[in-house]
């Protein structure tokens, strides 16, 4: 429930918001963590466990594991950010949090979630040059062309979503301290700002039409690039083999995208149809479910990351 409006001293600044979680499911919302407390789980050790064999096995010092590395670190921080908090406030109640640390997981919810989408546009764009010119692949996309990718893209994602912090720090009076939602979403907190929140609400839809526009527009060229190349093979074996090599990327891709589509068109086009408690749900899925499901698909896609895990707890096993 959003505070009503006070007297003028209560339109300051505060120093804390309040979280509410998911307000209208009342007692419900502890029964939600058995959903994201699992969820958050599988994110932590499945993203931990592909960042500990991609550093240990040497094999896998190849730049198309450096790219999973960097998925995976970009998981750990995204899920990181918001499923501590999001299980307090389900599970404790409405949660205060000071308003500088609310900015500061704006900036990190948003910045990661840019950086994920533009690590799966490069990680199509490997594939494509793999699939199309294999013979040129280890000339064309090394280690350090990857680190330097990877640090573009932090770059970029600073670089476009620092405006969402700064723009709401500018605004020194509020209706209320509540938000209603279970982190510092950036549309969220406008809410609860006094003042003209044009540029907020304009930057936020050119932001999200922009980065996820062009990146799925780059993923469907590398993928129409590749379907073009596999097609053109001459034996049913070579093309399930090339098609193969792109499936966990894919399962990947659409993960990600499709939840992030659903819960975008619902907040954006469906707020008089839809409840509000659903927007809210469907948010943290977008966030919770990709981290969470990213290394299963890669540990079961991925033919050298699968027998080195199993080889891993064979040899832990054996020991015990």
């Amino acid at each position: 429930m959003v505070e009503a409006p006070q007297p003028n001293s209560t339109f300051l600044r505060p120093t804390f918001f309040l979280l509410t979680g998911i307000p209208g499911i009342g007692s419900a919302q502890a029964w939600v963590t058995l959903v994201f407390g699992p969820m958050y789980l599988l994110a932590l050790l499945g993203n931990g466990a592909l960042l500990a064999v991609v550093w240990i096995d040497t094999t896998l010092h190849q730049p198309m594991f450096f790219l999973l590395a960097v998925l995976a670190a970009t998981d750990l921080g995204l899920a990181t950010s918001i499923a501590p908090g999001l299980l307090a406030v389900l599970w404790l109640g409405p949660q205060p949090v000071p308003y500088a640390a609310c900015l500061f997981q704006m900036f990190f919810v948003h910045a990661l979630t840019a950086m994920e989408s533009g690590v799966l546009l490069t990680m199509a764009c490997d594939r494509a040059v793999a699939v199309g010119s294999p013979l040129h692949y280890s000339i064309l996309v090394t280690k350090a062309r990857v680190g330097y990718v990877a640090l573009a893209l932090a770059v970029k994602a600073v670089a476009i979503v620092i405006p969402f912090p700064l723009l709401v720090a500018q605004f020194g009076h509020f209706r209320a301290k509540t938000i209603g939602h279970a982190y510092c979403a950036h549309m969220a907190v406008v809410e609860l700002v006094v003042g003209n929140t044009q540029a907020n609400n304009l930057y936020g839809l050119a932001l999200s039409l922009a980065v996820s526009g062009l990146d799925i527009l780059g993923i469907t060229s590398s993928y129409g690039l590749i379907a073009h190349v596999v097609l053109r093979l001459p034996t049913q074996e070579a093309r399930a083999k090339a098609f193969g090599t792109c499936s966990s990327h894919i399962c990947v891709i659409l993960t990600f995208y499709v939840s992030g589509l659903f819960s975008y068109l619902t907040h954006r086009f469906g707020r008089h149809t839809v409840p509000k408690p659903v927007h809210i749900l469907l948010s943290n899925i977008y966030l919770l479910l990709p981290p969470a499901l990213n290394p299963l698909i890669y540990g079961v896609r991925t033919k050298q990351i699968r027998d080195r895990l199993l080889e891993t707890f064979t040899c832990t096993k054996s020991q015990f």
